[in-house]
């Protein structure tokens, strides 16, 4: 059995993420991760094993079933609106989790609520200043903060974040990366990612996945200093 945060999952993988974690999945190319994220968020039927989610079996349900119940993703590669504007886009993304996404084009004024947390989203990940930019306008940094902004408009209880900081510039995935770090702790989050001082920075558990099993669990400073760690992937992250 494995918790993640009020989400608990059973199949072959061990792996234990307390709730309102910050917890990091590594491991070298081709282990398993992003297959993992897909089994959890009904990507991929699993051939074995259950889904559990705040003790209801999610397993059979679809994507955005298991979206409503409060498990959220996103993805290595961003899939926003490019000619929507920041704050449209939030605003579509909340009104989508509310059932009137199609009217939400109607005057704003029918819904101001809806605006009120649009904009209380955005400024909350420091993005009140391009709030009226087009999306395809913005540095690919920002476009990532929109993705997850994208994320939590669907009231996440679980947010899995595949590679956040992927293609984003060494000055831009540092302050991705503390928009994340502060974001409430009723969100629990697990998240791939490849850049290891991200991750000993950020994370408060990490678990190492190799071969699709994980290989040990802990925190940053254990993981570091694992010896099996360093042979099979620590050495490759520093140094390949």
């Amino acid at each position: 059995m494995k918790k993640f945060g009020g989400f608990v999952a059973t199949n072959d993988v061990s792996l234990n993420v307390e709730a309102g974690a910050r917890h990091a999945l590594i491991g070298p190319n081709g282990a398993g991760k992003t297959t993992l994220i897909n089994l959890l968020t009904g990507f991929l039927t699993p051939t074995a094993g259950q889904v559990m989610l705040l003790g209801d079996d999610v397993t059979q349900l679809a994507q955005h079933q298991r979206v409503k119940r409060g498990l959220v993703r996103t993805f290595q590669i961003n899939r926003l609106f490019a000619e929507l504007t920041v704050l449209e886009s939030v605003i579509l993304a909340i009104s989508e989790r509310q059932g009137i996404a199609g009217r939400w084009w109607a005057p704003v004024a029918r819904h101001s609520a809806v605006v009120d947390e649009a904009v209380a989203l955005v400024d909350s990940l420091k993005l009140g200043d391009v709030a009226n930019e087009k999306t395809r306008n913005l540095a690919y940094g920002k476009q990532r903060l929109i993705e997850i902004a994208l994320a939590l408009a669907a009231k996440p209880k679980v947010l899995l974040l595949d590679e956040p900081a992927a293609g984003v510039p060494t000055g831009e995935s540092r302050e991705l990366f503390e928009r994340i770090a502060q974001l409430p702790r009723d969100v629990t989050i697990l998240l791939i990612e490849h850049d290891m001082d991200l991750v000993f920075r950020f994370a408060d558990q990490i678990s190492v996945l190799v071969s699709g099993a994980v290989l040990t669990q802990g925190t940053p400073e254990e993981i570091s200093q694992d010896p099996k760690v360093k042979e099979v992937y620590l050495g490759e992250a520093v140094h390949g």
